[in-house]
């Protein structure tokens, strides 16, 4: 039996339709709020090198280990990994690991529609001025509201998740494909908007002091656990979407040099996303704080609180949106072909029932939220949350690079990476056997400790 029988979906013909919908997956909304926040916290300048070192000896290998093991098997991620293993004559057990990371996959998603579903619910607020010079309690009272208001985060988030089906349905050419030639230009255009308004509106000195200034007393233990925290959990790791993506891609591609060219467009938006709203907050005296109350209530109080910022404001939730969109459509992706492949069914089916999974995942959340149903007193957000970065997704890294790094046949490795160099590959296997899974294991203990 060849690869070529499990293929589920036609691939991409180009290199730079695979590295663009690698981009848009990794990119998320971790870029657009958490990486500023804490290059000002933790050192700034000290904290972004520690971060591209990250990148480059572990999400980086991580990531090339998952493409290669989809570009092998041309399948989803469970038989993919079947695939490999039949060629290294191990276990088959190994495609269980391969469903772990799918439905990692939609946990991640679940949380990723509820916060696109906010997002979609502030672009008409910001465009009907609500924020116009409000105070910060009445921005944080709007957030509220929200919260508290389960059928209307239902609404945003069917939307979010209607528009994910009807793209995904379209299939991998006509549907991703499209989708990401669009999504890349759309994104940079607002993301050049919005740091122009920023430069003509902001603070741009103090934001280059809370941003790239070396502050050594901030630069701690926990800082460069942070820094190789982010840089795994936020470069699309541990859900099957190297899998996925490299079962797509072009074959005899330079997979390695590929994912690097993606981890440093990474970094490029990050810090445009960091110049995109961080001056502003700091020229309306705002702290600069992290998660749901950066994107919820100091953006829209900063927006709101600059002439001619509500129109900004609609296109940064724009932004968020259109990010959420991409990483959306990654995540969705290995659960549709591990279903499609294991049912033998058509796409849209598997798209359907994937994506209903998503949108009852979300609907819980919201009600958990408001303090309504059985799980009122458990914030469902949190608990995926913490369930999916601090066990799944690290257990899902470690198997990867245990299986790739010890247990593959090197020969197997090679089929995909024949357009590297002999030091690379070397280099790359020695990253994922020594470097990665003590990274992994430092991360995850310091996590749960």
């Amino acid at each position: 039996m060849t690869a070529a029988l499990w293929q589920s979906s036609p691939g991409w013909r180009t290199r730079t339709t695979f590295v663009l919908a690698l981009a848009a997956a990794t990119i998320g909304l971790g870029s657009l709020w958490r990486f500023a926040w804490l290059m000002g916290s933790f050192g700034g300048g000290a904290f972004m090198l520690t971060y591209v070192v990250s990148l480059l000896l572990l999400s980086a290998p991580l990531m090339v280990a998952e493409v290669v093991i989809g570009s092998h098997g041309r399948s989803g991620p469970p038989l993919a990994l079947r695939w490999v293993a039949d060629r290294s004559l191990i276990s088959r057990y190994w495609m269980v690991l391969g469903v772990l990371a799918a439905i990692t996959g939609l946990m991640v998603l679940s949380c990723l529609t509820v916060v696109a579903g906010w997002a979609l619910a502030y672009i008409p607020l910001m465009q009907g001025s609500t924020f116009s010079a409000a105070s910060a309690p009445m921005v944080a009272e709007a957030f509220t509201e929200l919260l508290a208001d389960p059928q209307r985060q239902w609404f945003w988030q069917t939307l979010f998740v209607v528009v994910l089906l009807i793209v995904s349905a379209q299939g991998v050419r006509r549907g991703l494909g499209v989708f990401v030639w669009l999504a890349i230009p759309l994104m940079i255009t607002l993301l050049g908007v919005l740091v122009r308004f920023n430069l003509d509106n902001g603070n741009l000195d103090q934001a280059g002091d809370y941003l790239f200034s070396l502050k050594a007393v901030d630069f701690t233990r926990e800082a460069v656990l942070a820094a190789i925290s982010h840089a795994l959990l936020t470069f699309g790791l541990g859900v099957g979407v190297g899998m996925a993506y490299g079962a797509y891609a072009p074959r005899r591609i330079p997979v390695a040099r590929s994912v690097l060219a993606v981890a440093a467009f990474n970094v490029a938006i990050a810090l445009l996303a960091a110049l995109a709203i961080y001056p502003l907050m700091l020229a309306t005296n705002l702290v600069p704080n992290s998660g749901p109350g950066l994107l919820f209530i100091s953006a829209p109080y900063a927006f709101g609180n600059i002439p001619h910022g509500d129109g900004f404001g609609v296109a940064f939730f724009l932004l968020t949106v259109v990010t959420a969109l991409g990483a959306g459509l990654a995540l969705l992706e290995p659960a549709i072909a591990s279903v499609r492949q294991v049912l033998r069914g058509q796409r849209w089916a598997a798209v359907l029932m994937c994506a209903a999974i998503v949108w009852l995942l979300a609907a819980a959340i919201a009600w958990s939220l408001a303090g309504e149903g059985w799980f009122a007193n458990h914030n469902l957000l949190q608990v995926f949350d913490e369930l999916a970065a601090g066990v799944l997704i690290p257990l899902v890294c470690l198997m990867v690079a245990l299986l790739v790094g010890w247990r593959l046949h090197p020969a197997v490795l090679r089929e995909q990476l024949g357009r590297e160099s002999a030091l690379m590959f070397s280099l790359w296997r020695g990253l994922l056997r020594y470097i990665a899974p003590l990274a992994i294991i430092v991360v995850a203990l310091a996590r749960l400790i």
